[in-house]
């Protein structure tokens, strides 16, 4: 046996045999270019609304690619918690619903994308085929967002005849379902 840290052994006929290389856990290139893709759109869409909430929303491209290339579901997090916090600015300086709308919808595709590139690196790791799991799941979560922000919009302009408040509560309450239907 080599000194090499149990890596290299001898086989039956004295030959040396190594190890199959470590699995790369890193998530798939396709899911952090989709990610990113997402999480620029959405920053993007939010620069068109208020630039302020838009440079908070743009530390969410920094946070997805830094998150997927470290493999830090922490740093996910905060880069969610930063698209959430520049679509709140965008709306509080009196952003249109539309392009909330399209960021919201663009920015919790670029996380979800980003948190299952993550857990298809932990189990099958980079170098495994995942190109249509990755495509189908983004396709699945873009769909599903778009749907959603459809009935949202449509419960906006339906409720928004001289009642802000009743808007409110229906934009509130399609948030709340956007959010749980990526769940």
């Amino acid at each position: 046996m080599s000194r090499m840290g149990g890596r290299e052994r001898a086989d039956r006929d004295g030959r040396a045999e190594t190890d199959p290389p470590e699995r790369d856990t890193r998530p798939p290139t396709l899911a952090v270019v989709v990610s990113l893709a997402a999480a620029a759109v959405g920053t993007l869409a939010v620069i068109v609304a208020a630039p302020l909430g838009g440079a908070v929303a743009g530390l969410s491209i920094v946070g997805l690619a830094v998150g997927s290339l470290a493999g830090s579901d922490r740093v996910l997090s905060w880069a969610a918690a930063a698209s959430v916090a520049g679509i709140a600015l965008a709306a509080a300086f009196g952003a249109g619903p539309e392009p909330l709308l399209v960021a919201g919808v663009a920015l919790a595709l670029a996380w979800d994308v980003a948190d299952h590139g993550l857990s298809v690196g932990r189990q099958v790791g980079r170098e495994a085929r995942t190109r249509r799991n990755v495509a189908v799941h983004a396709g699945t979560t873009l769909l599903t967002g778009a749907l959603s922000a459809g009935v949202v919009y449509g419960s906006f302009v339906a409720a928004s005849g001289g009642q802000p408040i009743a808007a409110l509560a229906l934009l509130l309450f399609g948030g709340v379902v956007l959010v749980s239907a990526f769940r």
